[in-house]
């Protein structure tokens, strides 16, 4: 039996005076690949902010557990350190920020584990070679002059290094070509394998069709509406989302 890692329960959240969640329940077991699809608005990306703990948005009732742990009153970097991460649609670019020491630097505070730059490099070149990612992009300042593609390559080398329990992908598939979203496919299957448990948030088929997911959910109006296999694809393709809309 698959124990429960992130459990939603309930969940309403938003920014200001506006609401954008209203509700959100969603269980996710150990080792699943689990999905989140739905039309612009439906507060997809608003959940995957929250559950990370954006300052941006205030949580107004229910809770996020992960591990059997309450996380709704801790800080971005204390669910980082638990093990969440986030990887983001648009990541920012930070120049004069070399992208080793950067994650040399988050290595060490979220595993508290004494590692010098030069043992750093090598796991990060060993782990660039595990996914076919240029080690020229190693020397390069933090998404400085990078294309999306490549921004969304190196986001996901983060995942591989840092090796959080629990990562949400918040439509990372967006912008990228053939290959970017193959590469993306392809390293999701390798980082699951090692351990890893997901939470895809997309509007493209195409990046979850070769994956075996453990769940699509389909999210309007601040809730989940319907969750079930990949078959759901199908509805979706045929006649977009207006059936799973008629009761919200």
């Amino acid at each position: 039996m698959k124990q429960d890692y992130l459990k939603i329960e309930n969940l309403y959240a938003g920014i200001l005076d506006k609401e954008i969640l209203k509700g959100i329940n969603l269980t996710i077991s150990k080792g699943d690949v689990q999905v989140i699809m739905g039309p612009n608005g439906s507060g997809k990306s608003t959940l995957a902010e929250v559950l990370m703990g954006s300052e941006e948005y205030t949580v107004s009732s229910g809770d996020i557990l992960f591990n059997n742990k309450k996380l709704n009153n801790l800080k971005s970097f204390q669910r980082a350190k638990e093990g969440l991460f986030l990887a983001f649609q648009y990541p920012v670019e930070v120049p004069g920020v070399n992208f080793g020491t950067f994650l040399h630097s988050a290595y060490k505070s979220i595993t508290n584990k004494d590692i010098s730059i030069f043992e750093f490099i090598l796991e990060l070149k060993k782990e660039s070679k595990k996914l076919g990612i240029d080690e020229t992009f190693l020397s390069r300042n933090l998404n400085e002059g990078l294309s999306g593609g490549e921004k969304k390559r190196m986001e996901i080398l983060q995942i591989a290094i840092l090796k959080p329990k629990f990562a949400i992908l918040d439509e990372i598939d967006s912008g990228l070509d053939i290959d970017g979203v193959k590469f993306v496919t392809e390293s999701i299957k390798i980082l699951n394998k090692e351990g890893i448990t997901f939470l895809i948030i997309t509007h493209q088929k195409k990046l979850i069709e070769n994956i075996n997911i453990s769940k699509l959910n389909i999210m309007s109006k601040g809730k989940i509406v319907k969750s079930g296999t990949k078959e759901l694809l199908l509805q979706i393709e045929k006649v977009g989302y207006k059936d799973f809309l008629k009761n919200v």
